[in-house]
């Protein structure tokens, strides 16, 4: 479960020099000390798996690569001629001139040649969230990215100077996407390797010196006893079960960018998101104009026309008022003051000292009759902006001025046809939803409740909340909309939601994404959006749609509930390999199993159900914490077996059964308990998983049947007379 931007030579190195195949390495040459070289067959199986590991990466790592053209780093490159050009980010060159628009995350360092309105985002290199105004120049730093405004830079130092720094900040700052099975299966590993050295150390000590076993007899017994605890099958089981999941989603134009972050989502009950882009299309268009004084229409039109044209703006609501807004006319603009998510507006101030703002009518205007008609609009799904005289223009609404108000501007978006859909697969799920948006919470619970969204009524307005509600649990679980929140409050609703125990994904696309998406269990970003924003997630929609969103999570759900079953057979061999380590070593009696005979009930128990298993489609994922799942299942088993195998041992001394014969109760008793393990995992049981558990049974009897000899037991006709 790592990154999966991997060399070749990596992979091949993190499926081969590993600690457990080291080990068995060294367990491999004990065995041919002893001379008994067929208890050697455990090292079949560790090159298998090693060779599995690395071909399944390899071809998943051919197909990521290819896909990963389509969200890699590029650089608008302004040319000599003053055209525009995108390339790639590595052929970048000291000296270049670089176009950076909103939602650009900056590729080299390099100082400001012109700025119009530029505010940057560091939060990615000093955690601080607060945009920084950048003037003429000033220096930008490789990672952060432009909150606001637009402007050109000259590259200082090219990506290959400043790589490593930008790699080793975005991993302090980027939350890593969170994994039970990761944090559980590294526990169990490094509780196992701790304990495998001085168990097998004490284990040959009491075979040779206490059971007075020959010395090629106590190297095998204790190769047995250590090999049954190593659950390196489990590893290689997560590892290409992950791999391969990232491979099926990368077909289905999902690009993973951290192997956790299936899990993550496959875990999560809380889904936060964006309106734009996720419930509607994001495709606006302005619907009407309202005039609100005597202002001529052409008038409106210029002003308008001035403030797009000059903010360089590239959204949805900046192209829809480009398209609608048309004039030859422009105002010559003395000051600009480009649209930030956090203030929600943007303004011009003109050569006749007059100043224009354009945003968020809550914001710019608080005439109840004004209010009173956008309610009306909001409250049928549509957006409203207002376009205001002030007295200055300032970044913070309390030192506009007074404002007054010119027009409405209303605008419409598309609900998604699979809206109504993905919302009830969700809520069929158990997932629960929340919307935080930029608009008027008036808005987006309309359409909200267009798209069938439960409990879309449940809104607030983010601006009437103090920092303190944001940290309240109980207002943040109650209610399911959230409008005219900034990117701040964004990320504060998610370490709410997580600091109540939900694991939680967010879905965006914006600069006013970034920071929920970073630090959300799971962040999804879609193609189109912004770099920062893909730079931020730990999933790409490589086709921007948000429905596959529904392939992605039944997936991630189909790989967690089958590893989650298989885990409970490596871990009941790891559990009873440990106890009988211990027992036999206090009794003093040979260890009851060679390697060979391991060999078989691994096989047979573990490793043909395992992989059967993990190609199953089940997509139910457990809530109780995978750990504790898995012991559900797999404590009972070794439990059972160790006792089972203790009263073969008490029984065996009381009535003076031989030695072949007590390995061979040993054989049989462990290897039945085992496939038992394998049919209580397997409930409920289907046709399927009835055939498997019947193919086992056969293939294990078959085997202690046709070949006693090469298993070291008795034969089983003469047994069945005894």
């Amino acid at each position: 479960m790592r990154r999966i931007s991997q060399t070749k030579r990596e992979i091949i190195r993190s499926h081969t020099i590993t600690y457990f195949n080291l080990l068995n390495l060294v367990l491999a040459l004990l065995v041919i000390l002893s001379g008994q070289y067929k208890n050697m067959l455990f090292m079949g199986i560790v090159i298998s798996n090693s060779l599995i590991g690395i071909i399944q990466e390899l071809k998943v790592k051919k197909l990521i690569d290819s896909l990963s053209v389509l969200t890699c780093d590029h650089a608008r490159l302004v040319r000599e001629d003053g055209t525009i050009e995108r390339i790639d980010s590595e052929k970048l060159q000291v000296g270049d001139i670089l176009q950076l628009e909103a939602g650009d995350q900056l590729i080299a360092d390099g100082t400001v040649i012109t700025s119009r309105g530029l505010e940057l985002n560091e939060s990615v290199l000093t955690g601080e969230s607060e945009t920084i105004a950048k003037k003429e120049g000033d220096s930008l730093l490789s990672g952060s990215f432009v909150a606001a405004g637009s402007g050109t830079a000259k590259v200082l130092h090219t990506q290959s100077d400043c790589y490593a720094r930008q790699l080793e900040k975005k991993a302090r700052s980027k939350k890593r996407a969170s994994s039970q099975m990761q944090d559980a299966i590294k526990k169990m590993i490094r509780i196992v390797s701790y304990a495998i050295l001085p168990i097998g150390g004490i284990l040959f000590y009491m075979q040779y010196y206490r059971a007075h076993e020959s010395l090629s007899d106590s190297l095998v017994n204790t190769v047995a006893g250590v090999l049954g605890m190593i659950p390196e099958g489990l590893v290689l089981l997560t590892s290409v079960s992950f791999i391969l999941g990232v491979g099926r989603l990368a077909k289905k134009k999902a690009l993973v960018q951290e192997m956790e972050a299936i899990e993550a989502l496959a875990r999560a009950n809380v889904l936060c998101l964006d309106k734009t882009g996720t419930i509607t299309t994001g495709n606006l268009q302005v619907e009407k104009i309202i005039r609100l004084d005597k202002t001529p229409l052409s008038e409106i039109h210029v002003v308008i026309h001035s403030i797009v044209s000059t903010s360089h703006e590239k959204n949805a609501t900046s192209i829809a008022l480009e398209n609608y807004f048309h004039s030859e006319k422009k105002l010559v603009v003395t000051g600009h003051l480009p649209f930030h998510s956090a203030r929600k507006y943007m303004g011009i101030s003109t050569r006749d000292n007059e100043c224009f703002v354009l945003g968020a009518p809550d914001i710019l205007c608080s005439e109840k009759v004004i209010s009173d008609q956008i309610a009306s609009y909001t409250s049928e799904g549509l957006r409203t902006l207002i376009l205001c005289r002030c007295d200055s223009l300032e970044k913070s609404p309390a030192l506009l001025g007074k404002t007054h108000p010119i027009a409405l501007i209303i605008l419409s978006d598309q609900l998604k046809e699979d809206a109504a859909e993905m919302f009830r697969f969700f809520q069929q799920q158990g997932v629960s939803v929340k919307i935080l948006s930029g608009d008027h919470p008036s808005t987006v619970s309309a359409v909200g409740r267009q798209a069938g969204i439960t409990d879309a009524l449940h809104c607030v307005d983010a601006t009437e909340m103090s920092e303190r509600d944001f940290a309240r649990p109980e207002l943040i679980q109650e209610n399911t909309v959230f409008g005219r929140v900034s990117p701040e409050q964004k990320q504060q609703i998610i370490h709410t939601l997580q600091a109540s125990g939900n694991i939680v994904a967010m879905v965006g696309d914006g600069v006013n994404d970034v920071l929920a998406l970073k630090d959300a269990d799971c962040g999804i970003a879609m193609a189109n959006g912004t770099p920062a924003a893909r730079q931020s997630a730990h999933i790409v929609l490589l086709d921007s749609d948000f429905s596959s969103m529904k392939n992605i999570i039944k997936e991630g759900r189909t790989i967690i509930s089958n590893i989650e079953r298989v885990s409970a057979l490596y871990l009941t061999k790891t559990i009873y390999s440990i106890l009988l380590c211990i027992l036999f070593t206090i009794l003093g009696r040979p260890y009851p199993f060679i390697p060979i005979q391991l060999s078989l009930i691994g096989a047979t128990a573990i490793g043909i159900p395992s992989f059967i298993l993990t190609l199953e489609q089940d997509g139910d994922v457990t809530s109780t914490g995978f750990l504790r799942h898995v012991l559900r299942h797999s404590l009972p088993g070794a439990l059972s077996f160790v006792l089972s195998l203790l009263i073969v041992q008490y029984s065996g001394h009381l009535l003076h059964w031989s030695d072949e014969f007590i390995h061979t109760l040993n054989l049989i008793l462990g290897g039945s308990i085992s496939i038992g393990v394998v049919i209580f995992v397997c409930q409920p049981m289907t046709h399927r998983r009835l055939l498997l558990c019947t193919v086992i049974s056969v293939l294990f009897a078959g085997a202690i049947f046709l070949f006693p000899s090469f298993f070291e037991i008795l034969p089983i006709v003469p047994l069945t007379g005894r």
